[in-house]
């Protein structure tokens, strides 16, 4: 079985890999892996190229076309042979590139044959890939997919590797590219439905299809989400086609409902949203809380709005002691000591220096 990685340990496994090293990553499509590896690699000032093996018919696909070259020999007889014209993708001024294999296991057999020459080799019809440049490949694991086996001899050739990115994580990437707040609170309050569905009756089945949620798909409800008020009977149609009818049907029974206030109403709108956290139950404090060091750790402040949000989110930490919410408090307590969000700590120490101190005179004492 492969090592299980999250988004963070893949970044750091980006790095210490050495280039002549290949990587293959397992898991289900829709994770955001593409866009981690274009992410990553782009601060490195480094090309992803992105080959969709499932979609080939051709090894030309990824060696190019052939073509007829004559050429004479010393004796003035022609010479006719064939070579390959580099491929749309070649980069054919030197530069290196990051080489993603996507889809991997759904390729042909010949275009897995090609696909062994250039992991052992770096090379495609002879002609080798710039110095500096890597191959990495993508798996899809699950019953949903037709896979083509692999030879246990390519295998051999990649360090492999389960991808898995956490909720944590999703979220994070979520709030800081500004999607819809109730897409956010739902997958916040229901992460079961993040990367499939939370029973396999509710999906969506017509002829064959099935449609299920992933994170690509709530990034595409989000997109819908921030351009309507209220939901009509259309967007539940709309959004059932994109995660498929049960988590559809769950996440509009949750942004119908939903009364949820999040970090950044807190920080930046705090008397107006204190009427409503009055009435909170400890989970719904354990969610503001999360989304009051998500806020932090994702969004970049103004000044202004530093001096805003430090302010509000002492007189939040003041109301709990005040009103003796103590297992609210001990929540926000237990967050702040994982860690886990290093900018809101910063922002804290700068921006709430005193909020900072207490916390650490509470994680002292328990």
């Amino acid at each position: 079985m492969a090592v299980m990685i999250n988004t963070a340990e893949l970044k750091e496994t980006l790095s210490l890999t050495p280039t002549n090293q290949n990587i293959m990553l397992v898991g289900k499509h829709g994770i955001g892996k593409s866009e981690i590896l274009t992410e990553h690699f782009k601060k490195e000032g480094m090309k992803v190229v992105t080959l969709f093996l499932g979609q080939m018919s051709d090894p030309g696909d990824i060696i190019g076309l052939p073509s007829k070259v004559e050429s004479k020999d010393a004796e003035g007889n022609v010479i006719s042979q064939t070579d390959f014209n580099p491929p749309y993708w070649f980069p054919v001024d030197g530069t290196p590139i990051v080489l993603f294999l996507d889809e991997l296991n759904r390729a042909r057999p010949e275009i897995l044959q090609t696909v062994m020459d250039l992991t052992l080799n770096r090379k495609l019809a002879g002609k080798a890939l710039p110095e500096g440049s890597r191959v990495i490949s993508a798996v899809n694991d699950g019953d949903e997919y037709q896979l083509t086996d692999l030879d246990p001899a390519l295998v051999s050739r990649f360090n492999i590797y389960e991808f898995k990115p956490s909720v944590e994580e999703w979220l994070n990437w979520a709030v800081a590219n500004k999607l819809d707040e109730r897409v956010i609170n739902f997958i916040q309050g229901n992460p079961t439905w993040l990367d499939g569905d939370s029973g396999e009756h509710l999906k969506q089945v017509y002829r064959g299809l099935e449609k299920s949620a992933d994170r690509r798909a709530w990034k595409k409800v989000s997109d819908i989400m921030l351009k309507i008020h209220s939901i009509k009977d259309i967007h539940k149609r709309i959004i059932a086609g994109i995660v498929g009818a049960g988590a559809a049907a769950a996440f509009i029974r949750s942004a119908q409902q939903s009364d949820a206030i999040t970090g950044k109403d807190l920080l930046m709108k705090y008397d107006k949203t204190m009427k409503r956290v009055e009435k909170f139950q400890l989970h719904e404090f354990a969610m503001l809380n999360e989304s009051i060091f998500r806020y932090l750790e994702n969004v970049k402040l103004e000044d202004r709005e530093k001096k805003i949000a430090g302010r509000n989110l002492r007189q939040y930490i003041d109301w709990l002691c005040t009103n003796k919410k103590k297992e609210a408090l001990a929540n926000f307590t237990s967050i702040f000591e994982k860690g886990t969000y290093n900018e809101a700590i910063v922002f804290m120490v700068v921006n709430a220096s005193d909020v900072y101190d207490m916390l650490n005179t509470f994680v002292e004492k328990l």
